[in-house]
């Protein structure tokens, strides 16, 4: 049984967007790939032959994981969410108690987190520790290094 992902309208024209280029672009190209090849002779000793196939392969398995996480994505309406507690789409406010450190994150599904735009995963250790909590709460986050304690300042959407 597949697991279901949560996602913004964003995330999901994205996931739409790049399955519709892997289908609509990419397969026809590989396809052609596979053809010149196999004009060029005999199939059993052509190594552009085999590279081709193999190429054709994984874009299929890439196809086929993109179409089972559309299957299993749903579309969140943030107007039915709760802002007292931390959930997917959450912005949070949170302060380090070890170092002092004031950082905002806002909790996404897995395909959609990028650090770098501050979008980090329910899944991950911070996302798990946070979920769930309210402002004024401490959250006791298990990391590789250890325990963090963060401080919620903030919540917001």
């Amino acid at each position: 049984m597949s697991k279901v992902s949560y996602y913004t309208a964003e995330g999901l024209k994205k996931l739409r967007d790049e399955l519709n280029q892997l289908r609509d672009v990419e397969r026809p190209k590989a396809s052609q790939a596979i053809a010149e090849a196999r004009d060029k002779g005999d199939l059993s000793e052509n190594a552009e032959y085999d590279a081709a196939k193999e190429a054709q392969g994984m874009l299929e398995m890439k196809i086929s994981k993109l179409e089972e996480t559309l299957s299993n994505a749903r579309l969140i309406d943030e107007s039915q969410l709760d802002n007292s507690k931390i959930l997917v789409l959450s912005t949070v406010k949170i302060k380090n108690q070890t170092n002092g450190m004031e950082l905002t994150y806002t909790l996404v599904a897995d395909g959609e987190a990028d650090l770098a735009a501050g979008k980090i995963s329910v899944n991950s250790p911070i996302g798990k520790g946070l979920l769930g909590k309210s402002v004024g709460d401490v959250a006791d986050i298990q990391v590789p290094n250890g325990v963090m304690k963060f401080d919620i300042l903030e919540i917001s959407r």
